[in-house]
């Protein structure tokens, strides 16, 4: 398939549309739209987020050194997209958008409660990479919705219709296609049968009447 040469700005897509949820030290808690955030580490857990050095949301990080990530869903786009568009310095976002706060219990900041999952986090490192700043942030404590933990313990995470986001669009998340590592072990099962299949054909030929 032929390929053109894309300006360096449409870049790596999609991305997880998450709120950015801060509280500063003077007691203002605010929201922000973040895309480019993602896992960078597992052990320690760790995520980072790029921020706007111009978005009240920089100034709280540098300040407080800590931040909740709060996943959205279908339901919560429009609240999305406003927290995205709108400042803190402005209005109170929480109560515009009349979303629900719960308190992070290893922070003094909020935490969305309609969001499926809230990740408690603290900076570890920032680096200025121009535009953004990039904050590292180990995932010190998890929180997730009980309506989509199974019976084995397990976070459903497409049943909470998470929202994505591609180049200035919200999306919701397409189905499901199979779970890491499903291809290899299609081919185990299949090789598997085979196997079977030769060692009875070995034995009906090998067996005495």
């Amino acid at each position: 398939m032929a390929k053109q040469e894309w300006k360096p700005g449409n870049m790596l897509y999609p991305l997880p549309a998450v709120l950015v949820s801060t509280r500063s030290k003077a007691g203002q808690d605010n929201l922000m739209t973040a895309a480019w955030a993602g896992t960078i580490c597992s052990d320690p857990v760790m995520l980072s987020i790029s921020v706007r050095k111009s978005r009240l949301t920089y100034e709280t990080i540098m300040e407080t050194g800590c931040f909740v990530v709060n996943t959205t869903t279908e339901e919560m786009a429009l609240a999305t997209d406003y927290c995205g568009v709108r400042s803190g310095r402005d209005e109170d976002k929480w109560v515009t958008m009349k979303l629900e706060k719960e308190e992070a219990t290893h922070m003094d900041c909020p935490m969305c409660a309609a969001s499926p999952i809230c990740l408690e986090c603290v900076v570890k490192e920032s680096k200025d990479l121009g535009s953004h700043t990039m904050f590292i942030a180990e995932v010190v404590a998890v929180h997730a919705d009980e309506q989509y933990i199974n019976e084995n313990g397990r976070f459903c995470f497409n049943k909470s219709h998470p929202l994505v986001y591609s180049h200035g669009e919200y999306h919701a998340l397409g189905k499901y296609i199979g779970k890491f590592g499903y291809s290899v072990r299609k081919n185990q099962k299949k090789k598997k049968r085979t196997l079977e299949k030769r060692a009875k054909f070995r034995n009906s030929s090998t067996t005495k009447v």
